[in-house]
């Protein structure tokens, strides 16, 4: 069973109470997906009680919670207080991981290739167009380039993942900035789209020669040749989790209004450059204050159960001192 039928499997099996009372419903952001998954797995065995969570995307997980037909949204990029104030929203992060650009190259080896930011971004402009161009070989001297052209892969959803991707390349690239900039949906240069990281994932791995960005998750479970990435401190640095939390260490949770934080590009000579945070956004006065309650208890539940879950997944659980924030938040913030 590969990667993808196998958190499928696990969110219909949460899904399969919906038509009892106590089960919550939520929608969003692809990237935290495979954890959402397994921590619902998990709680319904333990509480009985169901998750129905649908991977449709940030955009998606937003408006779906803005039109109040779900109990909670999920989105990776997260919304600004204003925002919040005017569509009665609370916010805060789950958990954290990483983006890593991923390949499909034959004879080369997961972390071989490296990348720096310019370079990323002057291929998804469309200015990069073969492998065996003399960015990519400065940057890979030792690495056999096939002279093909490159398949640029990216979401065509309203994507969280996509917003982190391209607010990096908006860091590391002037041009990107002025040409393209950061959102949740971009007019991209060039590319192929697909949706989701699930989506994503499934091209990459049939497509030779080409290139995308996917949540770490994705690339590990499905074996995608993932790339190291040289950071903000000019270290080439691989995808791993003492990367992810050598970027994450630097957010300062507690001074952002909203919790409103973005990951990318931080400092540090072992941090990596596209780690993000996932968001959760509800009502401060729910409609149904009893699934809204449930809700909360089940990510209260993940908070204090599901740490060792999501290193498994190589995500970063949020820190303690955040989580007891955030606990006040509830508490202070959504109107049982």
């Amino acid at each position: 069973m590969n990667f993808f039928k196998t958190i499928v499997a696990a969110g219909l099996v949460a899904a399969s109470t919906s038509a009892f009372a106590a089960d919550i419903t939520g929608a969003g952001a692809t990237f935290p997906f495979p954890i959402y998954s397994k921590w619902a797995d998990a709680y319904k065995k333990e509480t009985g009680n169901g998750l129905n969570y649908q991977s449709i995307g940030s955009g998606g997980g937003i408006k779906q919670i803005e039109a109040k037909t779900v109990t909670f949204g999920a989105t990776d990029m997260p919304l600004k207080v204003d925002q919040l104030t005017k569509d009665g929203l609370v916010q805060w992060p789950m958990v954290m991981g990483a983006i890593v650009p991923v390949v499909n190259l034959e004879g080369v080896k997961p972390g071989e290739v490296v990348f720096d930011g310019q370079t990323l971004a002057d291929i998804y402009l469309g200015k990069i167009t073969k492998w065996d161009d003399p960015a990519i070989k400065k940057l890979n001297p030792n690495v056999k380039l096939p002279s093909e052209a490159i398949t640029v892969v990216r979401r065509s959803d309203g994507s969280g993942t996509t917003f982190n991707f391209t607010d990096y390349l908006s860091k590391v690239s002037a041009e990107w900035k002025t040409k393209v900039g950061s959102g949740t949906a971009v007019e991209w240069p060039v590319g192929v789209g697909a949706k989701g990281n699930e989506g994503v994932s499934g091209n990459i791995g049939q497509t030779k020669n080409s290139i995308g960005y996917v949540e770490y998750a994705y690339a590990k479970q499905n074996k995608l040749i993932y790339t190291a990435l040289v950071n903000k401190a000019g270290k080439p640095v691989q995808p791993t989790v003492a990367a992810f939390q050598a970027a994450a260490s630097n957010a300062d949770w507690a001074s952002a209004p909203g919790y409103y934080v973005i990951l990318t590009d931080q400092p540090g000579e072992q941090s990596w450059p596209i780690t993000a945070s996932t968001f959760i956004l509800m009502h401060r006065e729910p409609a149904d204050k009893a699934a809204s309650a449930e809700a909360v208890k089940f990510f209260k539940w993940a908070f204090a159960n599901g740490g060792k879950m999501a290193e498994e997944l190589d995500y970063i659980p949020m820190p303690e001192p955040v989580v007891k924030l955030i606990e006040k938040t509830w508490s202070a913030d959504i109107k049982s």
